[in-house]
């Protein structure tokens, strides 16, 4: 059987070259295309795909959500990321998202093709020094560090790590979306952080 492939992207130059790309490689067969979040959920509950290639950036939503939702299936398909942008927040979403792959459309032909074989085996594929760079700094608070925090502090933290908004924070401990807001800041400026999806993915490694 061919790998069988789901193209969503919402530009349809850039799904009509992959689909030309893929579909003269003899392994594999593009079976369906969407051109955004709620079309690729539509096709998605007709077929089921080896591997999904996503656009992190779509017109009517966000693509690592869309992979969130892709990957929670009975049978979900490998998700290969593919963006313009080195987005190194974008990298470490995918990455919490459960995606197998992340690459810049810059890449060459042959690497898509590569990458798509890569995921449908099952194996991993984001490029190297990006991940460890990644990486590093999802490790980088140590322990002791916590201990500047403040108790409300923390269980925001906590709430962050749970994948909760601002709006769903406040509601949970009461407070207005300003102040959570504010909270949100003092914790990633205590934990030399600059963004929240930082801090989401070092606490769920911590709570490991």
């Amino acid at each position: 059987m061919p790998i069988q492939v789901l193209l969503i992207d919402d530009h349809e130059v850039v799904r009509r070259g992959l689909r030309d790309l893929l579909t003269d490689e003899p392994d594999i067969e593009v079976v369906a295309e969407a051109s955004g979040v709620d079309e690729a959920l539509a096709v998605a509950m007709h077929v089921e795909p080896d591997v999904a290639v996503v656009d992190v950036r779509l017109g009517d939503g966000d693509g690592i959500a869309l992979c969130r939702e892709l990957r929670s299936k009975a049978n979900p398909p490998q998700c290969l990321m593919l963006t313009a942008f080195d987005d190194e927040e974008a990298m470490v979403g995918a990455i919490m998202a459960g995606a197998a792959g992340y690459l810049l459309k810059q890449v060459r032909g042959q690497d898509v093709v590569n990458a798509v074989r890569e995921v449908a085996a099952g194996r991993s594929l984001l490029d190297p020094l990006s991940t460890a760079r990644v990486l590093d700094k999802l490790r980088h608070p140590p322990e002791d560090e916590l201990g500047s925090l403040t108790e409300r502090e923390r269980e925001v933290l906590d709430l962050i790590g749970q994948g909760m908004s601002n709006r769903e924070i406040a509601e949970r401990l009461f407070l207005a979306e300003k102040t959570v807001k504010n909270y949100v800041t003092s914790v990633l400026a205590k934990l030399g952080m600059q963004r929240r999806t930082q801090a989401a993915a070092w606490i769920a490694r911590r709570d490991r």
